[in-house]
């Protein structure tokens, strides 16, 4: 018997600065996974993805992503993904100081 569907978001990296970034309901793309566009039909999340996977000038990489959604926002439901939305772990900076002001 096929999984059931979870919900996903469709996450890629930017193209020139290579950060991760989150396809919103707007077809924008946002380095905030809290604003990213929660897909809850898998139907509508291939699609999602197709349309994303094509704008080549913005973006490398795309694929669907599982999150959990919260009153927040979704969150990652696996570590790979918490990894990539907060960056290196090297040093405390860029996106890692910004989640901390939240």
């Amino acid at each position: 018997m096929p999984r059931a569907f979870t919900p996903k978001v469709v996450t890629a990296n930017a193209l020139l600065e290579g950060d991760v970034v989150y396809l919103t309901a707007d077809d924008q793309w946002t380095r905030d996974l809290r604003q990213a566009e929660v897909l809850t039909d898998e139907a509508v999340a291939q699609i999602r993805l197709l349309d994303a996977s094509s704008r080549q000038a913005e973006i490398v990489g795309a694929y669907l992503a599982d999150v959990a959604p919260t009153p927040d926002g979704p969150e990652p439901t696996h570590f790979r993904e918490d990894f990539r939305r907060t960056g290196p772990s090297n040093h405390f900076h860029g996106k890692q100081a910004d989640l901390a002001d939240h």
